[in-house]
Order: C-alpha cells, then structure tokens, then sequence
C-alpha cells in the first residue's frame, strides 16, 4: 500500500482529548485539522502491522520530503505545508513528530523514566508547540504546554497499555518498573491487578505532577479560545488520571466520560470570559485536601499568608513523600529526589514547579531555611531504598531529624515562633516515633524496619526479613521502649509549651495532640496483637480539637 492510498484509522473526534474543537476559531482550526492529518497518517505507518521496520523508515523519509516540497500527490503533506506557508507554524514540529514515529518503528522498550519523557518531546510537545507557535503565544507557556503533553501521551500509554502490548509489541511503562513488581508476563496477566495497581499509581504520580505544572498553561495564553481549549484539555487530563486509578487499563478501557467532556467543555468556556489566576495555590491546596491530614485542621486556624505558606511546605512533603514511598525503583526515586534538589537551588531565580513557585514566595516572606528541606530531601533518599534497616539510635536520631524535625523547623518559621526551634525538633523527633510504631506493619511489607538493630540484639534477635522481625515477640518488647521514649518527648513538649506562644503555636498543640491519641490507642492495643494501621475515630478528632482550642 502507498502513501496515497493509506487511509486513516482515526478521526478527530475518535481522539481521547479534543483535536480541533469549536472553540477554536476556524481559521486555526483549519490549520490543526491539517496538522493532525499528517500526523495521523506518519502514525498509522508506524503502527501498520504488515510492514517491516525498514518500509516503515522508508515511507516516513517520504513523507517528510512530500512535506517539506508540498508535493500534491500526498493531500496530508500539501495540506499542512499550505498551512505553514500561511501561518509560520507547522514544518518544523511535524518533523519533530516524525522522529518519535521513526523511534516507534525501531524501538519497542523504556527501560526509564527518563527515556520515556525524551521520547515524549518528540511524540506529544510537538503538538503543544505547534498550537503555541500557530496562535502567536509568548514563550513562557512552553513550558506548561510541554508538560501537559507529555502527561497526555503517558495517559494514553497507560489507557492502551495492554493493547499496545498485545497488537504491537510495544511497552511504554519503564521495564524496570515492571521488573521491580514482578514481570513483564505478570504485569500483564489479567488476574495481577494487584502488581499493575503500584506500578500504574507510581506513574500517576508523576502525571499529576506533570498536569499540576500544565495548571499554570491558561495563565500564559492571550488567544481567549486557546486559552479555553487548554483549560478544557486540563480538566480531561486530571480526570482521566483519577480514572486510571480507579480501573484497570489491562482488563477494561478507561476513558473519560460525555459527562466529564461536557464539564471540561464548561470550565473552558469560563477561560474566555477572564484571565485565570492563582493556579499554583490552589494546586498546593489541593494536595492538602486531599492528603486528609489531621495537621490540615491546624494550618486551617492561620492567617491566609502563614495557612498558604504551610500549604506550599506541606505540598513539598507529600510530593516527596510519594516519590520514596511510590514503586518506582530506587534508582528511580534517587533521580526524582535530585529533580527537587534542583528545584530547590532554582527558588530564589525560576522554579519550574507551582509547588516550587509557592515554596519560594514562601520562603522569601518567613525567611525559610532552605536546608532543611534539603535534610528532607536526605530521609528521603534513606527511605527510597529498597530495604530500610535502621542500624543504631543514633540512625534512627538521624533520621527523625531529617523526616521529621526538618518538617518542624520550617513550620515555628511560618507560624512566627523561630524560638520554638528546639521545640520542634524535639516534637518532630516524638512524632517519628508514633509513626515508626503505628506503621510497623505497613512498613514491614515494603522490606522497612525503623526500630533499631541494636535494640533489637540487646534481646538475641538479629536482622531477618522484616515480616519475621515484627512476628517476633522480642520486637514487641522494643516497640514498648520506644512507646516510653515517645511519652517522655510529649512530656518535654509539654515542659516548653509553658514558655512559649501557645497561640501561634496551636497547629503544632493539634498535630502533638493528635498524636498522643494515636499512642495512648497504640498502647492500649497492645503490641503483640497488632491487626493492621490504627485510625483515629471520629470521637477522637473532635477530643484532639478540643484540646488544641483549649491551648490556645
């Protein structure tokens, strides 16, 4: 079959996100729909299942010449040549898109992360750029744009997952995440929903990250139906992304609703009525709200400037958080980390990230040591490893500081108390160890254990896989150790809060609170009889609120 007797096996509205759609004005459209039928077309040769990589190089060097001459034989090449005689826009990220089509027809494999987002800049940003380049937008949406197409072509690598791998041999999920849960043969065997369930959330999140820093795209835009057509296509990304983690692509096809395009389409609309703002304090909100903290009852008690300045700091946790506690291997997880450490280093210049964006302002206005986020970022990385032994107390002392009391010393910044420091390290260090001992089993099941190896050989037992430690009885005797240690923290806490600001220092009394709770219900549960992650009921938040209003 030649060139010109191909026939595309999509339509635009076959397409998960809208190609050209009404809002657009027609003139643009006429262009996109130009654009998308030549990329349709280079990528139906790259699927075409009964060519051979070589006919497949072949027609795709024709089709970049028929391009670039315009040549009328090939009505896609023509057409879109036209357009970017017209429009200045085109050529150059049609041909962009020709080397992923290239890399298609040679290359069935990512082995990283990283791989997968090289090859996503010559897959998906090209799209984004051309919309850019074709409405006569600035520079500073690139970067938003590049990022929301790229979460859309990993979105779509995840929805087609299992298609892809059963019709063309092709696996976009990084091989060495797969590896890590398991298999390739296991990850797609239909009855592993459990293996696919970590990996696919992993990549999720790093979606979501990738749609959050696209949130800020609408603000750079200055075409009003642009502008609405990327708030639209925002909206469908992050819902398709919530639907993805609540299906199962391998089983079912996950795919975003009438209903959901129906209100995507609505929100869009709005973006032509007026210029979005304020999208980089919503997003670090958001991760508040949904992370269901009981610290977010606290920050809920600031002033606006202190509660988002805690919502920025916050964020920065949870994200790095996921990433240490996330299925991506270590390596992995390493490099995510150092993506932060450079975002850090960019605070006081560019950050790239909204959550960078917010730590930033907030780091200028309460004056915000800047390395302990770097001290987080260091437990972190001790979390990330594939086998966590906490060695001796002073490890774990360490790592208390790093995870915890770093989190501390950055909050007594925003809430005006900087000479609460020793407070809230001492209180990071308490609060570390209510975790470490209402987490035993959790963290057991990732290969982690943060009660110490030397305790655990005062008592004859020695390092073993964690499941054998926690079953031992031995272990129980340590965890009633540390649940001592913890009180004696609470009891120093206590001591210092008669000297201090306990009204600025209120989301602190609630979080310590909150934990007191969690360790008195601990303990009366006994250690020996643990029966998964203790939660607090309703009764007791509103008895741990109670106190923290008392304290103020």
């Amino acid at each position: 079959m030649s060139l010109d007797t191909m026939q595309a096996t999509k339509r635009p509205r076959n397409e998960n996100f809208p190609v050209a759609s009404l809002v657009l004005s027609p003139e643009h459209r006429d262009a996109v729909l130009a654009f998308y039928a030549f990329a349709r077309l280079a990528d139906d040769i790259a699927d075409a299942p009964g060519l051979k990589a070589a006919e497949k190089l072949n027609r795709l060097d024709e089709l970049e010449q028929a391009l670039i001459a315009g040549d009328p034989a090939i009505p896609e090449a023509a057409r879109l040549h036209a357009a970017d005689r017209q429009h200045k826009a085109g050529i150059v990220q049609a041909r962009d898109l020709l080397r992923a089509f290239r890399q298609d027809a040679v290359k069935a494999r990512y082995n990283e992360w990283a791989e997968l987002i090289d090859y996503c800049r010559f897959s998906a940003n090209p799209v984004g750029r051309f919309l850019l380049a074709l409405h006569k937008e600035r520079g500073g949406a690139q970067g938003p744009a590049d990022a929301l197409c790229t979460a859309l072509q990993i979105l779509n690598h995840l929805q087609d997952c299992g298609k892809d791998h059963d019709n063309l041999g092709r696996i976009y999920i990084p091989l060495r995440w797969i590896m890590g849960a398991g298999s390739k043969k296991a990850f797609f065997e239909p009855s592993r929903a459990d293996l696919r369930r970590s990996v696919c959330d992993a990549m999720l999140d790093r979606v979501d990250a990738l749609i959050d820093q696209a949130q800020s795209l609408p603000e750079h835009l200055q075409n009003p139906r642009l502008r609405a057509q990327s708030i639209a296509t925002v909206a469908l990304a992050r819902r398709l992304s919530e639907r993805l983690r609540r299906s199962d692509p391998v089983l079912e096809r996950v795919q975003v609703s009438k209903a959901d395009a129906c209100m995507a389409f609505l929100k869009g609309l709005g973006g032509t009525l007026r210029q979005p703002a304020g999208s980089d304090q919503r997003i670090t909100a958001a991760m508040v709200r949904r992370s269901g903290s009981s610290f977010r009852l606290g920050m809920q008690s600031l002033p606006q400037e202190r509660r988002r300045a805690m919502h920025a700091v916050y964020a920065f946790c949870r994200a790095v958080d996921d990433i240490a506690d996330g299925a991506a291997p270590p390596s992995e997880k390493r490099a995510f980390l150092r993506e932060w450490r450079r975002e850090l280093d960019r605070l006081q210049r560019a950050p790239e990230t909204p959550v960078g964006r917010e730590l930033a302002r907030a780091s200028t206005l309460f004056k915000l040591p800047m390395e302990e986020c770097h001290a987080l970022l260091d437990g972190m990385e001790m979390d990330s490893a594939d086998r966590v032994r906490i060695t001796s107390d002073y490890e774990l002392n360490l790592y208390g500081r790093r995870v915890a009391g770093s989190v501390g010393a950055l909050s007594i910044r925003i809430f005006g108390v900087p000479s609460a420091h020793d407070f809230a390290i001492n209180l990071g260090r308490t609060l570390q160890l209510v975790n470490i001992l209402r987490d035993v089993d959790e963290d057991a099941a990732c290969e982690r254990v943060y009660v110490p190896l030397s305790r655990l050989a005062q008592l004859g037992l020695q390092d073993a896989p964690a499941a054998t430690l926690v079953a031992d009885p031995r272990f129980a005797r340590v965890c009633e150790g540390l649940a001592e240690e913890a009180h004696a923290g609470f009891a120093v806490a206590d001591a210092a809060l008669t000297r201090l600001d306990r009204t600025a220092l209120k989301p602190a009394i609630l979080m310590m609170e909150n934990y007191r709770r969690v360790l008195a219900r601990l303990q009366a549960r006994g250690w020996g009889t643990r029966q998964g992650r203790l939660r607090l009921s309703t009764a007791d938040r509103l008895h741990l609120i109670t106190r923290a209003m008392r304290a103020a």
